[in-house]
């Protein structure tokens, strides 16, 4: 893996898209890296599932949470420790990773780390974040805003390509709908397709913010059926966080996919993509 933040142009859309068996791509990993042992565990189930079934693999992993809805919530185990890690799941695994930043000051470290950098949906319209990202030449993967069109996310795109950066996707991961609940407007995708090679986030989109608990909800029974509407739509590629115990996860544990469930989900989205490639 390329570890110089100034090398430009180092694009992996390209790889993860390409595949003999016309699969979509998956990103997916558990929301936070809590420690090496579990991203570990994690990223060699998932090598194996994707493996198995030939479906181009980004491991997932935030090196820290800087969006907590409550000031005691777990942010992260120190960021260098975090993205060394990530780092060694690359190279053990020769698989990319990807993570999320939040400042001008994350792009740049951890382009050092990771093959894709994520810019979260509350900040994808921060203009100085995106150029910073843009700028380090690593793939960028920008989350469309909760409160964002799927037409509004071509001016997202256009700020990195404006960088002289071609590496970009676009991820829904829905639309609030009041103020406690997600929803996945399916028309979206072909929009944003139009701008961009295009990511559903299933384990997002069914998120339940703004709990009196201060704690987010979810609704991981439905996690299966967002992802097959999204293939079935045609989508790109899937996002989505998975543990192997989410009642204890650190972080978005309430909706997050049983890392026991994820070979038997994916073999199903294989199918329906296969499918749906014979038309």
């Amino acid at each position: 893996m390329l570890q110089n933040p100034k090398i430009m142009n180092i694009n992996i859309i390209p790889q993860i898209k390409h595949t003999d068996s016309g699969n979509f791509f998956l990103l997916a990993g558990p929301c936070a890296i809590e420690g090496e042992e579990m991203a570990m565990k994690i990223a060699e189930k998932l090598i194996t599932i994707t493996n198995k079934l030939q479906i181009p693999f980004v491991f997932k992993g935030s090196f820290k949470k800087a969006n907590r809805s409550r000031i005691d919530s777990f942010s992260g185990i120190g960021d260098e420790k975090a993205l060394k890690i990530l780092r060694k799941i690359s190279e053990t695994f020769q698989v990319p990773t990807v993570t999320d930043i939040h400042t001008n000051e994350d792009a740049v470290m951890a382009a050092q780390y990771v093959d894709v950098l994520q810019i979260p949906a509350f900040l994808v319209r921060q203009t100085d974040l995106v150029v910073a990202a843009a700028n380090t030449g690593r793939t960028i993967n920008l989350k469309k805003g909760q409160f964002m069109s799927p037409e509004s996310m071509k001016h997202a795109v256009q700020k990195v390509l404006d960088c002289n950066n071609k590496n970009v996707m676009v991820t829904d991961r829905g639309s609030m709908f009041g103020y406690q609940d997600m929803i996945v407007d399916f028309r979206g995708i072909p929009t944003m397709q139009n701008y961009a090679t295009t990511v559903l986030d299933v384990t997002h989109s069914l998120q339940q913010p703004n709990q009196n608990t201060g704690v987010t909800g979810g609704r991981p029974d439905m996690i299966e059926t967002i992802a097959k509407a999204g293939i079935a739509v045609g989508v790109d590629g899937i996002f989505i966080e998975t543990h192997f115990d989410p009642a204890n996860a650190k972080s978005d544990g309430a909706n997050m996919l049983h890392l026991d469930l994820f070979e038997g989900l994916m073999t199903k989205l294989v199918a329906i993509r296969q499918t749906i490639n014979k038309f």
